[in-house]
This record gives structure tokens, sequence and C-alpha cells, in this order.
């Protein structure tokens, strides 16, 4: 199986890399090595030495049992907490480069059966001038995992990021609805309801805060790779 997906959001801290670690821990308990990648990570690195570890993407090799270079994993780590762009211009390194994040993104796959790599926002959060994550994802052939954060108008957010990666020629693997926190959000199960009236995107799953992602999310996943 050879299979890799692109973890996005409809917003902001929608709960993306609780997703990813869950995604990663099942699909490692199931025998299968899993390549992880946070491409490009503002604030919330850690300092070492004279680099930046990226926090999300320790979180999500730790739960996957990937032992990749951090090199590799987060090829573009900015200190700043300001826009990716506003943060490339303020310091090292540069904008980031598709071309960079493929060759990183290949050694990735070479090792691996499944690569989970982590937006750094929405699928339409820009990558460099060029190019957003709908189009990263379209270089490095990923299928699409949407966690929509459920919240007052996360409904709309969904379909315009569903419309997106459509406009963009992807396939999306499914959505995961994700409660973030503890502050009660709109109901959890009429939110799904909508959305599967809405749109053919199928449902993963959903999460409550801080419990576990069901089962069903990895089996449906798997379905799709042995289709």
């Amino acid at each position: 199986m050879n299979r890799s997906y692109l973890i996005s959001a409809t917003g902001a801290r929608p709960g993306k890399t609780v997703v990813g670690c869950a995604l990663g821990f099942a699909f490692r308990a199931r025998g299968l090595r899993v390549g992880v990648m946070k491409p490009v990570e503002t604030a919330g690195g850690t300092p070492r030495g004279t680099e930046l570890d990226s926090a999300d993407t320790l979180a999500l090799a730790q739960a996957s049992g990937c032992e990749l270079p951090m090199e590799l994993m987060a090829p573009y780590r900015y200190r700043s907490g300001l826009t990716l762009r506003a943060a490339a211009k303020a310091g090292s390194p540069a904008e980031p480069d598709l071309g960079v994040i493929r060759v990183c993104f290949n050694r990735i796959a070479a090792a691996s059966d499944i690569v989970l790599v982590e937006s750094l926002g929405t699928i339409m959060e820009r990558l460099n001038r060029d190019a957003d994550f709908a189009d990263l994802a379209a270089a490095l052939g990923l299928e699409v995992i949407v966690v929509i954060a459920n919240g007052p108008g996360c409904i709309d957010a969904a379909l315009d990021a569903f419309r997106h990666a459509e406009n963009k020629g992807l396939t999306v693997a499914g959505w995961i609805l994700n409660d973030p926190g503890p502050a009660v959000g709109p109901d959890a199960p009429r939110v799904a309801v909508s959305l599967a009236h809405r749109t053919r995107v199928p449902c993963l799953g959903t999460m409550r805060f801080k419990e576990p992602l069901g089962i069903e999310a990895v089996e449906k996943l798997l379905a799709r790779g042995s289709g």
C-alpha cells in the first residue's frame, strides 16, 4: 500500500495535529510504515542549537513511529508567529520552494507505506507567491482529509474547502468533524447530517474534545486504499 494524504482544515486551530497523530498511531498499529511531514511550521517550534524543531512534526513522528530527520519532515521552520509570507520575509529560511518540498516528500514516501502531510492552515492557505496548499497536494499526488472545527460557520467553511479542492482536481478522501475545545459548539450529529446532505464527500468520523478518533476513520481510509 502506498497512499499519501494532506491533512487540511477549515480554520485556525481545528485539531489537525491531534487527528494526524490519531491516524498515524492507528496505521502504525496495523503494521504499516507511516511517514509524516509538516512542510511549513510558523511559531510553535522548539530551539535546537541554531535550528528550530517543529512541535507539531515531533508529535506526528512520535505517534506514527517515524524516525526520519527533521530536515526532511519539516524543511521550512519559522520562529515568527506572523503569516507565512511575512515570516519568510522577516528571517531565514526564505519563502517555501515547492521543488524542495517535493524532494523531501519523495524521500519520505520511498521509506513509507503511508505518508501524512499536515498543511499550515486551510487548503487555500498560500504556500508561496505562486501556490497554495491545494497546489502542493496536486504536485505531490496527495488525497485530502479536511478537519472541520465544529463551530459557527463550519459547514460553509467545509463546503468552501471541498469546492477549492475540486477546482484544483484533487480527491477529497473525506472529512472529520472535531470539537477542538471544551466549549460546547453546534450539535455535532446535526452538523454531520447537514454536511452529508450537502456534499458527496464522505464522512470519516467525528471527534469529541480529548476523546479518541473512532476506528471507522482508519478503516474507511484503508478500504479506499484496497479498492
